[in-house]
């Protein structure tokens, strides 16, 4: 498992009766890594994995894994309202082909450090694939802070990244202050990946890139070759997108910039509802202003990646 580069939380794609269409998952998927991600994340919350069943989503590793295990590194995100779940879920993963496992604190319930450390050792001794531990403590509530996370890093040998999305570059540093380079660190939070980059992070998981990968992609590597003017150039213009990524309807906002990049579609299932009256305009004029000033980056059309 190679925690390295640009890959999606890819959205979970759904017909017209809110099934999961894994036909066009397969081909959406094909399309992300042949615009330059290096692996993908399912059951994410972009996902939408809480509305998800557990055959449900064991089907939705089981058919990725089928499909491009050969060419990418398939990553099984671990969330669920029990520990016990929780594992059942890594183990099933693990079964499936999965390279490797995200891993969230448990839903609902905001334990203490106690309480988190056990339910993520839990899931880390479950198998032994490579994991990646997810901080979102904006979505969650719960914090790994990074003496939390050296701590982990000690006990669990197959522990190799963190996701960081606490909205606050600074937790990269202290991380590696802590640790050096013991763990891979990722960006979790989309208009914060060139800061990430800047102090250290060497991955993105990323979430406007289900619509937009070859300008993700692109965006990663300026950043990450230091090349900064460029880089910048290509961010101001992006950062009006990114930003969909960051507030409460992210689903729905990155779901609709799919559709209207023929990429997708904008159905989600409930409680969420897919936007309408204002919050539908305003989203619209956005996504058409960004496009009326693209910049020319080579990509793979989706097309053409399906047709493979």
């Amino acid at each position: 498992m190679n925690w390295f580069g640009v890959m999606p939380a890819m959205t979970t794609a759904f017909d017209e009766q809110l099934k999961v269409d894994h036909a066009f998952m397969q081909q959406h998927a094909q399309w992300l890594l042949e615009n330059g991600c290096t692996g993908l994340v399912m059951l994410g919350s972009l996902g939408e994995a809480a509305t998800l069943t557990f055959d449900e989503k064991v089907a939705v590793l089981k058919s990725m894994v089928k499909t491009l295990a050969c060419k990418a590194p398939i990553v099984a995100t671990i969330s669920a309202l029990s520990t016990a779940e929780a594992v059942l879920l890594a183990k099933a993963a693990a079964d499936a082909g999965c390279s490797g496992l995200m891993v969230l604190p448990p839903y609902v319930y905001r334990g203490d450090w106690r309480e988190m450390k056990a339910h993520i050792a839990a899931i880390f001794k479950a198998t032994p694939l490579s994991c990646m531990l997810y901080n979102n403590p904006v979505a969650y509530g719960t914090d790994f802070l990074p003496e939390h996370i050296a701590e982990l890093a000690a006990e669990h040998d197959n522990f190799h990244s963190v996701k960081e999305s606490s909205t606050d570059v600074r937790r990269v540093t202290a991380v590696r202050a802590l640790i050096g380079d013991r763990l891979k660190i990722f960006m979790g939070v989309d208009d914060a990946i060139v800061e990430g980059i800047g102090v250290g992070a060497c991955g993105w998981i990323a979430g406007l890139v289900n619509a937009l990968p070859a300008e993700s992609v692109a965006l990663f590597n300026l950043a990450y070759e230091g090349k900064t003017k460029e880089a910048f150039e290509l961010y101001r213009w992006f950062l009006p997108l990114l930003r969909m990524d960051t507030v409460p309807k992210f689903i729905q906002l990155i779901k609709f910039a799919q559709q209207e990049l023929g990429v997708g579609n904008a159905r989600v299932r409930p409680p969420r509802l897919e936007i309408t009256g204002q919050e539908l305009a305003e989203t619209k004029k956005v996504i058409v202003e960004a496009l009326k000033h693209r910049p020319a980056i080579k990509e793979v059309a989706f097309a053409a990646a399906a047709a493979h």
